[in-house]
């Protein structure tokens, strides 16, 4: 079976300005459309990759070198798991997260000083990211189309750093971007979800 374009979590409409529908109709409904009808092509032409999960599209074509297969697939997996680190709903930090986070970070409000601060230094494209390391939370960067799934990390949180992710809205204040999602659109409870590992499998698709 062919991969699909998964369904936002929420409707397009829901975040009013803080990212609009148009936003989410060319970033949702093209661009990350564009990449899964790019892996779907290139996957059809290896027989080995047939019916294979996404996540296992992705390791294989970063072994064997193949950066078409590997940033088209792996532009899947990062959009998918970036929808779902959204909500319509402000949310806080609370229970073993908000502990990790107190002790690795100092507070909520240091965590996202910090995570805005990577997001907006990040030179042109790419994801900044939320990881467990041995057991501390860290927070780093990677460029273009990369993925934890290729690195020893454990994601929690990704914001897409992208041009096509804020410029209809912000033009090119980036920091107001993420300014605005850190403080009003974080699923904190898919973040905690994540220290068990469940969005690698929401992500993913097989």
């Amino acid at each position: 079976m062919p991969f699909i374009l998964p369904e936002l979590p929420y409707d397009e409409i829901s975040f009013g300005g803080l990212i609009s529908a148009e936003t989410f109709d060319f970033h949702h409904g093209k661009h990350h459309k564009a990449y899964v009808d790019k892996t779907n092509a290139l996957v059809a032409d290896d027989a080995a990759l047939s019916g294979a999960p996404l996540s296992k599209v992705i390791t294989v074509a970063k072994a064997k070198g193949n950066t078409q297969l590997f940033k088209n697939a792996a532009q899947i997996w990062n959009h998918s798991f970036y929808w779902q680190c959204l909500t319509p709903e402000k949310q806080a930090p609370s229970g073993q997260l908000k502990t990790m986070i107190d002790e690795s970070f100092g507070s909520v409000e240091k965590l996202l000083a910090k995570f805005k601060e990577e997001a907006v230094a990040h030179f042109a494209s790419g994801w900044a990211w939320l990881i467990v390391d041995g057991g501390t939370l860290k927070i780093t960067w990677l460029h273009d189309a990369d993925t934890p799934l290729v690195h020893d990390m454990k994601p929690l949180l990704t914001i897409d750093v992208w041009e096509h992710a804020y410029y209809i809205d912000y033009r090119n204040a980036r920091p107001d971007y993420v300014d605005a999602l850190l403080a009003n659109a974080i699923n904190w409870e898919f973040v905690a979800e994540n220290l068990d590992g469940q969005g690698l499998s929401r992500a993913d698709q097989s």
